[in-house]
C-alpha cells in the first residue's frame, strides 16, 4: 500500500493544471494559504486535495490523510489513525461515501511503494513518478469530515480528512510492489468523470495506469524533493 507520496509543485501549478476541467462559468477556489513544498506526505499529514465547493464550483482545500477505520478494527484501540488506501469499494463501510459530494483528486508528483524484490533492504522505499520531473497528477480520492481521536494528545476533533483508491499493480509497480497501486488519473476528461458521473461510472476509473506511464525516479530516499 502507498503510505508516502510527495506533492512538490507550487499552488499555481495545482490550480492551472485543473483549469483544463473547468467548463465556463465554473472556478477553483484556493483556500489552503501557504503552502510549501511537500517533499514527504505521510498518514495523518495534511496535504491539498480538490473538491466540491460549498459556495462555487471546486476548491482547493487542506485535508487529513486517513478516512474512518472500519469499526471493527477499532475494537480495544483509543485512537483511529485512519486509512489511506481503498481497495474494496463495494464495502458497506466505504459505500456511504460513493457519491460526488465525497469525491476529491489527491494532486501528487511521486509515491512510493516499499521495495519487495528479492535482496533489497527492509522498508526501503522506491518512488514512482510520470517522468524524471516529476510532473503533476492526481490519484482519485473520497474525502469527508469526521469526528475521532486521531491523537491521544490531541483529543476529539473535527476535521476534513481523505484517501484514495487502490487497484491492481501496473507492469513498472509489481516488481516493486505486486499487490496494488494508487488509482492515478491524468487526462482532464477523467478527472471530471471522477468528480462528476454517477458512482457506477466513476468508478469504472478504479484501474491501474497503463503499462509504460510511470519511471522509478528515487530509491531508498524518505523524502522525494525533487
Amino acid at each position: 500500500m502507498c503510505n508516502l507520496y510527495s506533492q512538490t509543485k507550487s499552488q499555481d501549478a495545482m490550480r492551472h493544471l485543473f483549469d483544463d476541467m473547468l467548463e465556463e462559468d465554473e472556478e477553483l477556489v484556493d483556500s489552503t494559504g501557504n503552502l510549501p513544498p511537500q517533499p514527504g506526505i505521510w498518514p495523518d499529514y495534511p496535504a491539498p486535495i480538490i473538491r466540491h465547493g460549498e459556495s462555487t464550483a471546486w476548491q482547493l482545500a487542506m485535508a487529513r490523510w486517513g478516512m474512518p477505520t472500519p469499526a471493527k478494527f477499532l475494537e480495544g484501540k483509543r485512537t483511529d489513525k485512519g486509512v489511506t488506501n481503498i481497495r474494496n469499494v463495494a464495502s458497506p463501510h466505504w459505500r456511504r461515501w460513493l457519491g460526488v459530494e465525497h469525491r476529491c483528486l489527491v494532486p501528487f508528483t511521486s509515491f512510493s511503494e516499499i521495495d519487495g524484490r528479492r535482496g533489497a533492504p527492509r522498508n526501503s522505499p522506491v518512488w514512482f513518478a510520470l517522468g524524471e520531473d516529476r510532473p503533476l497528477a492526481f490519484f482519485a480520492g473520497l474525502r469527508t469530515t469526521w469526528t475521532s481521536v486521531r491523537k491521544l494528545k490531541e483529543g476529539e476533533v473535527t476535521t476534513e480528512i481523505f484517501g484514495f483508491l487502490t487497484c491492481p499493480p501496473n507492469a513498472e509497480v509489481a516488481p516493486i510492489h505486486p499487490k496494488a497501486m494508487p488509482v492515478i488519473l491524468t487526462r482532464p476528461e477523467d478527472w471530471r468523470r471522477w468528480l462528476t458521473a454517477s458512482a457506477e461510472d466513476a468508478l469504472k476509473l478504479q484501474r491501474p495506469l497503463p503499462n509504460g506511464m510511470l519511471k522509478i525516479v528515487a530509491e531508498g530516499v524518505r523524502e522525494d524533493a525533487v
